[in-house]
């Protein structure tokens, strides 16, 4: 079980300190935006660090956050020479001395008051992980297609993080996360053999040691999200790709709405297939694929109705990327993994104790080396 101690306590009256790790890797553009909303939380900020780890970007993200080291003690530049995102958050952990770690992603605009509010409800909710919902924001058609999209429940299923902005709830996962450092210490850091849905295994991991996890909408920010339908289709095949591996590692954690994508796939490529054999097989591929059409154009009915604008009418073309994409990536992935159910599994091992909290003096010597 999860030790009770690996809260923060609400009647310590010095606020703990707070490390943010941030995975990156080519995010040039998205880069500087991300740094400026950490930069200007209203967290003390000598009880702040930020640590940025590159995945081997290619483009001038580690020259943009090098630019912002330099005018910023605060912030230091780590290498994660395997690329994932998985991998270059344990590489951030490893080097965090906060009380308490956040993740941030680079596509992600924190407000001015995540931090302070993320710590205070850990506080006084007693939670061993705090997150709020997922909204995306974009500029264009096509991304604001996908943002509609990834914020259905037809699109995703049942992520509430991503639907349920109005009411505090516990969860089984939240959109980023901010957690106690003695978590990582009981649990182990993330898994990096599941390479997307690396939340959902840890948060997992959490809960089977008694661990509670709050969604709160007073936790606010925006993910800049991407208008590339072929980025949103080789994200979301990843997606279903790993959520094998974790099926494989935790089959209890499954739901049964997690087979639906895959069934659909193989329905849809066996249906013509068997068409010959009997009438009955090509009757159901037509209800079935029907069914899903007339779905589809309900869902962007009811987004334009709303007021959604024309974004609605690339819906259809979007719910397919995502459905298809998703289950494609499940087939490959059980594939891929099946050699695992039949051998003991590895667990992630602890974090190692630090000592904490942070001076303003050792972060002056952490960081005199960086580049």
């Amino acid at each position: 079980m999860l030790l009770s101690t690996a809260v923060i306590e609400r009647s310590d009256p010095v606020l703990p300190t707070v490390s943010i790790v941030i995975p990156m890797r080519n995010e040039e553009r998205c880069m500087a935006r991300c740094l400026d909303a950490v930069l200007g939380q209203t967290y003390p900020a000598n009880l702040m660090e930020i640590i940025v780890v590159d995945g081997n970007s290619q483009d001038r993200s580690r020259q943009v956050v090098a630019d912002y080291a330099r005018r910023d003690a605060r912030i230091t530049l780590l290498s994660n020479p395997a690329g994932t995102i998985p991998a270059g958050l344990n590489v951030g952990i490893k080097a965090a001395q906060g009380e308490v770690i956040a993740r941030a992603d680079a596509r992600t605009l924190l407000a001015s008051d995540y931090l302070r509010t993320a710590v205070d409800l850990l506080a006084s909710r007693r939670a061993n992980n705090v997150g709020g919902p997922v909204r995306s924001i974009t500029p264009t058609l096509r991304g604001r297609a996908l943002a509609l999209a990834w914020g259905s429940r037809f699109g995703l299923g049942g992520a509430s993080a991503r639907y349920r902005e109005s009411t505090e709830h516990w969860t089984d996962t939240v959109y980023l996360g901010v957690y106690p450092r003695k978590v990582f210490e009981a649990i182990g850091l993330y898994d990096e053999n599941i390479l997307q849905d690396e939340d959902t295994e840890l948060n997992y991991r959490l809960r089977t040691h008694g661990g509670r996890i709050l969604m709160s909408p007073q936790l606010r920010s925006c993910y800049l999200n991407s208008a590339s339908l072929r980025r949103c289709a080789m994200k979301n095949f990843l997606f279903g790709y790993s959520k094998a591996a974790v099926w494989q590692k935790y089959p209890r954690m499954m739901n049964w709405r997690h087979f639906i994508p895959p069934l659909f796939v193989v329905g849809l490529v066996l249906g013509p297939l068997l068409w010959g054999v009997h009438w009955f097989f090509g009757a159901a591929w037509t209800i079935c694929v029907g069914g899903y059409l007339v779905t589809c154009l309900g869902v962007t009915s009811y987004y334009l109705y709303r007021g959604e604008g024309l974004a609605t009418m690339l819906l259809p073309l979007v719910f397919s990327i995502l459905h298809l994409s998703w289950g494609a990536g499940f087939l490959v992935g059980t594939t891929r993994f099946f050699s695992r159910w039949f051998r003991r599994e590895l667990q992630s091992p602890p974090l190692l104790r630090k000592s904490a909290p942070i001076s303003r003096e050792d972060m002056r010597m952490a960081f005199k080396g960086r580049p």
